[in-house]
């Protein structure tokens, strides 16, 4: 399966909305980078995000809002905040 931009910004969206951890976001990205067809005409970019997603759970890294609204944006994407009633 080829990994584009939306693949990114996807799991991105499913890590933010606590679909799935950051364990799980990491191994994600780990196996996509030595595993995943990225979409060659966005290679740079997403070898580049998916590589800051791959050491998110190092200590040193970790990933902060601003950290995934940075590579949503580099994607080509914007987060949107949506407060409800719990």
């Amino acid at each position: 399966m080829t990994i584009t931009k939306q693949t990114v910004a996807d799991k991105i969206a499913a890590y933010l909305h606590h679909e799935i951890s950051l364990a799980q976001l990491v191994d994600w990205s780990e196996r996509a980078i030595m595993d995943g067809e990225l979409a060659e005409h966005d290679a740079g970019t997403l070898s580049s995000v998916i590589g800051r997603l791959g050491v998110a759970d190092v200590r040193a890294f970790g990933l902060t809002w601003e950290d995934c609204e940075d590579l949503l944006r580099q994607l080509g994407f914007a987060p949107r905040v949506e407060v409800i009633a719990a």
